[in-house]
C-alpha cells in the first residue's frame, strides 16, 4: 500500500482551490471543474467536489476529524496569513508540550489546518 493523497471534500472548489493557492504559494493543477490537486515534494492534497465523494456532508462547516498540516518557517506570519485569507483562528501560535510552535485554523470548508514549526536543532 501507498500514500496517496488527502482530499478535503468542498461544495466549493474554485474557492477552497484559491485558498489554499494563496496559503501555500502553490499552484494548483485543476484537472476538472470538480477536482484540484496540489502536488509537492512532500505530500498531495487534493480538493474535490461533493459530486466526487456524495457519501461525505461537505456542508457540515463544524470540522472534521482530519487535520491538513503544513510545515512553515514562521508561524506568526503563516497563521496571519491565512486569518487575512478567511481562515478562522482557532488555536493562537502556541509551543506544543513537545516543542513544535503550532497555530491552528480553519480553512473556508471547515477543516483544520495546522501551520508548525518544530523546535530549532
Amino acid at each position: 500500500m501507498q500514500f496517496a493523497s488527502v482530499r478535503i471534500i468542498t461544495d466549493d472548489v474554485p474557492g477552497l482551490t484559491g485558498f489554499y493557492e494563496a496559503l501555500t504559494g502553490l499552484e494548483a493543477q485543476r484537472v476538472a471543474p470538480v477536482f484540484a490537486v496540489f502536488a509537492a515534494p512532500t505530500g498531495t492534497l487534493a480538493i474535490g467536489d461533493v459530486v466526487t465523494a456524495p457519501f461525505v456532508d461537505a456542508t457540515n462547516r463544524s470540522g472534521s476529524a482530519a487535520i491538513v498540516e503544513f510545515l512553515v518557517d514562521d508561524v506568526e506570519a503563516a497563521f496571519a496569513h491565512a486569518v487575512t485569507l478567511g481562515a478562522e483562528a482557532v488555536l493562537e501560535p502556541a509551543t506544543m508540550p513537545w516543542g513544535n510552535r503550532s497555530a491552528i485554523v480553519r480553512d473556508p470548508a471547515g477543516t483544520l489546518v495546522n501551520l508548525f514549526r518544530p523546535p530549532a536543532a
